[in-house]
């Protein structure tokens, strides 16, 4: 019985978690390696969103220079020490993927209910950093 309930607790925080996550993340600001280089709304260099799904898919879409890309994948949790981590694996290769080590893979930190930040600034990539929309 012990056990049932440790386990069923797990299940209870890992599906909290993924409802706090299913919804659009829209891109709110960039960060550059170089001190005050933070810009936010139509100043950043692209608008970005990502549409997480409950089934554990998502779709990221980036607006350039009126140019929009999508490329879509599946996410899933990892909990790293006291981080939740949300690693979203693409389905394809893509120009708008950010990470320090993946062509097809990224990772986002949690930081509350509503924003969660990419981890490519840790090789020199912008920090990105989204709220939840809705």
């Amino acid at each position: 019985m012990i056990i049932g309930t440790l386990f069923s607790c797990s299940k209870n925080a890992e599906n909290d978690t993924e409802n706090i996550l299913v919804g659009n993340w829209t891109l709110i600001q960039m960060t550059g390696s170089i001190p005050n280089s933070e810009t936010s709304g139509t100043e950043m260099d692209w608008q970005e969103t990502y549409l997480l799904n409950a089934d554990g898919t998502f779709l990221k879409s980036r607006d350039k220079d009126g140019t929009t890309i999508e490329v879509s994948g599946t996410y899933n949790f990892i909990n790293n020490s006291n981080e939740t981590l949300v690693e979203l694996n693409f389905d394809s290769e893509s120009a708008i993927i950010g990470s320090c080590n993946s062509n097809s893979k990224e990772t986002m930190k949690l930081e509350s209910e509503t924003i969660f930040i990419n981890t490519w600034n840790a090789c020199d990539g912008p920090e990105l950093k989204y709220e939840k929309t809705n």
